[in-house]
């Protein structure tokens, strides 16, 4: 089964969730009962304040702008980082295999930006194959984030710690895909990367 037809069974699956009400715009949200203080200081818990940084680039229309993925592994000193802020690099990721000690404790660390409007429910999907057999899906809830500010440039969330497998039949090349889609199931970005266990 390909990357895309799993992607489509994992929407299929989640159809039972809760309907989201319509969304408000980022300047409906900013002119929402303008002279309540209550509903003022609410919209400032969420970042919904009048320091909005500008889009990426004019004319931007993406609403989540994922900056890189760091790639924290106990056995490195430095993170492997992929820059994920052009298109060449995203492609080139594809082919780049990094690699991992077997039994090494590793994790993600997720940067990006939101702009536009309030995302609700952005989630973390990762599919992982070795040899083109599926061995494992990542489904990790990242939250929901307001448009970034000066004081909140960018988010920054670090999924759980995993365990790189071990053993004669671990080692090898894995190939991953990963998505960052929220309630309203748009994948606002689709990236190939992957890793080779070796030898500790």
């Amino acid at each position: 089964m390909s990357e895309d037809n799993e992607f489509k069974e994992f929407q299929e699956d989640n159809t039972n969730e809760y309907k989201v009400s319509a969304k408000k715009t980022l300047a409906e949200y900013q002119k929402l009962d303008a002279e309540d203080e209550s509903l003022a200081k609410w919209k400032e818990s969420l970042g919904l304040s009048s320091d909005v940084l500008p889009l990426e680039y004019a004319g931007d229309k993406r609403k989540v702008v994922i900056l890189k993925i760091q790639l924290l592994v106990d056995t490195e000193k430095e993170p492997i980082t992929f820059d994920l802020t052009n298109e060449t690099t995203i492609k080139e990721l594809g082919s780049i295999r990094h690699k991992i000690k077997e039994k090494s404790a590793y994790k993600l660390r997720i940067t990006f930006k939101v702009q536009h409007e309030i995302i609700t429910g952005l989630r973390y999907v990762q599919f992982i194959k070795k040899a083109g057999i599926a061995v494992d899906k990542i489904d990790d809830h990242l939250g929901s984030y307001a448009p970034n500010t000066t004081k909140k440039p960018f988010y920054e969330v670090e999924l759980p710690e995993s365990e790189a497998p071990s053993g004669f039949l671990a080692r090898g090349n894995y190939s991953a895909v990963s998505k960052f889609i929220d309630d309203d199931k748009t994948n606002h970005l689709t990236v190939n990367w992957g890793v080779e266990i070796v030898k500790k």
